[in-house]
């Protein structure tokens, strides 16, 4: 057993304009004060870190470690999620996610793909360089929106959809196999691997390949109403990344998992701050610790009500207090005895 690294925290929900959150050392400073230990660092722009750069350049990779370590804290690992998203994007979402890339390539569907594929590549290098063994991203979709089956989907539909996310993605993994860094791919609502059933249809195209990892974040099962507890009986093996990001279901009479396209204060799932919710985070640390998970504890923050700040500054507390520091004897040590043959053929009644 392990006793998991924490409490870290992903950056991406507190980047901004303004100090603390303007700038990598500044942000860091900040998230040490608040008590964590670690750093999830988003890479679509460069405001904390040139992902390009990281990759191309060891010098400047140990400048931004250093810049981290300076502050008292660690890197947990790098995100890709947005440039993940683009790896795979059916033509119906094509101008929202344009967003999500730089102009050179939008409106232009193919080029935004090269593109996305690059930087994911660069994101294994970088975590290479960064003596990172694990990488945050999403796997993008084709499929999404045809989650559910009206009209029926043709035959063949998802086996194909599988196949072509295969494909692309197959040789990112290759890639981030010569690097030795897992992707953790966060099994989410809008991605083709939105639960263990897609995961599993894509580990079979991929052919069970050994960096195809999982980011496990319970928020997304509660809405899913997904057993998130056996999910990592299940998966255990595969998960090598962790959110710890809260969310409740409580459905009505007028909106249930779907969520009747209301905001997010008005859904029947919410995103809360640690402890605001109904994961059960007690048995998740547990459960972790027992399957000897090696990872960070890395706080997401998305709550609906409470402040960014105040979700920080609890959720710090909440990790810490859920860690669980793994026993290194059992509880019944003190009345072991040694190993005697002849003793257990006794109590056995074997002559």
């Amino acid at each position: 057993m392990t006793t998991l690294k924490g409490p870290g925290i992903f950056l991406a929900q507190f980047a901004g304009d303004q100090a603390p959150f303007n700038t990598l050392e500044s942000i860091c400073n900040w998230a040490a004060s608040l008590g964590f230990k670690g750093v999830q660092i988003p890479t679509n722009n460069d405001q904390f870190i040139d992902l390009q750069k990281a990759a191309e350049s060891k010098t400047y990779a140990d400048e931004i470690k250093g810049i981290v370590n300076a502050c008292g804290m660690e890197i947990t690992e790098l995100s890709t999620h947005l440039q993940g998203q683009l790896v795979a994007v059916h033509p119906a979402y094509d101008l929202l996610f344009d967003s999500f890339a730089p102009e050179a390539v939008r409106n232009n569907p193919k080029a935004r793909t090269e593109w996305a594929i690059q930087q994911m590549k660069y994101g294994a290098k970088a975590s290479q360089n960064l003596g990172l063994n694990a990488h945050a991203t999403f796997s993008g979709s084709l499929l999404w929106h045809t989650f559910h089956p009206w009209p029926q989907r043709p035959a063949g539909l998802v086996e194909e959809g599988f196949t072509e996310l295969a494909k692309r993605w197959t040789p990112i993994l290759d890639y981030f196999d010569e690097c030795g860094v897992d992707v953790c791919y966060e099994i989410h609502p809008g991605e083709d691997l939105f639960d263990g059933d897609t995961y599993e249809m894509f580990l079979e195209k991929v052919n069970n390949h050994p960096r195809a990892c999982l980011l496990y974040d319970p928020s997304h099962f509660v809405l899913q109403c997904l057993d998130y507890i056996e999910y990592i009986d299940i998966f255990h093996e595969r998960i090598k990344a962790f959110h710890v990001k809260d969310s409740e279901f409580n459905p009505t009479g007028r909106k249930g998992a779907f969520g009747g396209y209301q905001p997010w204060l008005k859904r029947a799932g919410r995103y809360r701050s640690p402890g605001d919710g109904q994961v059960d985070f007690k048995t998740i640390f547990s459960k972790l610790a027992e399957y000897d998970f090696k990872g960070w504890a890395v706080m997401e923050w998305e709550c609906c009500l409470k402040h960014p700040e105040d979700g920080a500054r609890e959720g710090a507390q909440f990790i810490k207090e859920h860690i669980i520091r793994v026993t290194e004897k059992a509880f019944d040590d003190f009345a072991a005895t040694v190993k005697d043959d002849a003793l257990n053929r006794k109590v056995l009644g074997i002559n």
